[in-house]
């Protein structure tokens, strides 16, 4: 037996029982986790381990699930501990995720994550294209010296921001919020810059949904080629002359990759131009002029107005946004940061690790929804979160006529947390941020001596 007060080895962990994690395995079967250990060369360990990279992949998955929790009580919900059994330390954990690195995970993710869309989520489909969209977003991350030099912080005119910034571009499926892929970067590597990464993911029959920031010429052309249909918003001032005007108030005109090529009209690209505006004062972008282009260029088989609709579906990549970094990501005491790692490569990790987590809460809402017929998007992310963790350790994980019993239980709890219609509102583009007097908190201010007098021992009255 261990002394008392001592932490307990490696060794006296005993082995590891990962059996409360055995509602994953719908979705990411031991076989897949070996896979991309072998593939990423994790396939030994001393032999006296117990926190060996098999059980460190999936307590890492497990951190994508139960990330309302310390590394330390993820350990803790996903085993199920003999009587005489110890917890690893903190330290130990993190040392073993250290061990395990980057490249598993990432590679599990690109073995798990397909397509959620079917035949019976319409909502997947327009015209039996399927809609993705890409788009990016910033999170915060520990203010750790570490990921300051990595990754760097915003800047502005008032200083430096509060935390190091990591920028995450995603191809989502937008009928099923499901995140497809994912690019990682620096906060000063801009989002058009980082498509290329998300480009050998787009596929025939896919009709792609993207913001006026990510207009190119050259993107234009690699998407057309990897046969994907393209909806855009583009900016106001792009040349877009008319040279054939269609039935539905829409026309054709040429896109060109600079000035020259346009004046002697070569390698130009046919495109479809659709331009409106909003006439409700109640509503953003009131009056202004915009603008889309699409390779949809019948006016018959695609009317107008269907097109302007379709474009705004692209918001539903907001909505992934925000169900991954408001009420999946880590909220803890004291840590304000929306992810918990304080290493570059653990934060990427961790990333991985919410995505695939997600993915799975996801994929189950897509087999709920089916099951009692309505949109994915009709019901509650957070509500289907929580059903999750509460009954991940209810799974049994070695009866499979138990386990489907457990699984059609738990889509149909998820199946009743169906949201309301939505209503019929705008949210502008505004903060509400408090300016401060203090100055800024950054890391000399994070570890201050122990103070030398008590408050009493510093009083000086004044007579």
């Amino acid at each position: 037996m261990p002394r008392q007060g001592r932490p307990m080895t490696q060794r006296e962990l005993g082995p590891v029982d990962l059996g409360r994690l055995a509602g994953l395995q719908q979705f990411i079967g031991p076989e897949r986790l070996e896979q991309a250990l072998k593939d990423t060369g994790r396939t030994s360990n001393r032999s006296h381990c117990r926190l060996t990279y098999r059980v460190m992949l999936w307590v890492v998955l497990a951190m994508g699930v139960l990330s309302d929790m310390p590394l330390k009580e993820v350990f803790r919900h996903a085993t199920r501990l003999p009587p005489t059994g110890r917890l690893p330390g903190r330290a130990a954990l993190c040392r073993a995720r250290k061990r395990l690195g980057v490249a598993p995970i990432r590679r599990l993710f690109e073995q798990v994550v397909t397509p959620l869309a079917r035949p019976d989520l319409p909502a997947c489909y327009y015209g039996g294209l399927h809609l993705v969209g890409i788009d990016g977003t910033v999170l915060d991350v520990p203010d750790s010296e570490a990921n300051a030099r990595v990754f760097g912080r915003p800047t502005g005119g008032r200083g430096d921001g509060a935390f190091p910034q990591i920028r995450k571009l995603s191809l989502v499926e937008l009928g099923t919020h499901a995140e497809l892929a994912l690019v990682l970067k620096p906060i000063c590597r801009g989002e058009a810059k980082m498509v290329e990464g998300l480009l050998r993911h787009l596929q025939s029959g896919m009709l792609l949904l993207c913001d006026r920031n990510f207009f190119s010429y050259s993107l234009w052309e690699r998407l057309a080629k990897r046969n994907a249909q393209i909806l855009f918003r583009v900016k106001s001032n792009l040349i877009l002359n008319p040279y054939e005007r269609l039935s539905d108030g829409s026309y054709l005109a040429k896109i060109y990759a600079n000035a020259r090529d346009r004046a002697k009209d070569r390698g130009g690209i046919v495109v479809r131009v659709i331009r409106y505006t909003l006439d409700d004062p109640q509503r953003t972008g009131q009056g202004e002029v915009h603008t889309l282009l699409t390779t949809l260029l019948d006016p018959i088989e695609h009317p107008i107005e269907k097109l302007i609709e379709l474009y705004h579906v692209r918001w539903e990549q907001e909505l992934v946004f925000d169900e991954q970094k408001t009420h999946q990501a880590p909220r803890q005491a004291g840590k304000e940061a929306q992810v918990r790692s304080e290493t570059p490569a653990a934060v990427i990790q961790e990333l991985y690790a919410l995505s695939l987590g997600h993915y799975v809460v996801r994929a189950m809402m897509a087999d709920a929804a089916a099951s009692v017929e309505v949109d994915p998007s009709r019901l509650s992310f957070m509500t289907c979160l929580r059903i999750l963790r509460l009954r991940l350790p209810e799974c049994p994980s070695e009866n499979p006529g138990e386990f489907k019993k457990w699984y059609e239980r738990v889509l149909g709890e998820m199946g009743h947390e169906q949201l309301p219609p939505r209503e019929n509102r705008v949210n502008p583009r505004v903060i509400k941020r408090k300016m401060s007097k203090f100055k800024k908190k950054r890391l000399q201010h994070k570890h201050i001596p122990p103070l030398k007098k008590r408050f009493i021992e510093t009083v000086v009255i004044k007579r």
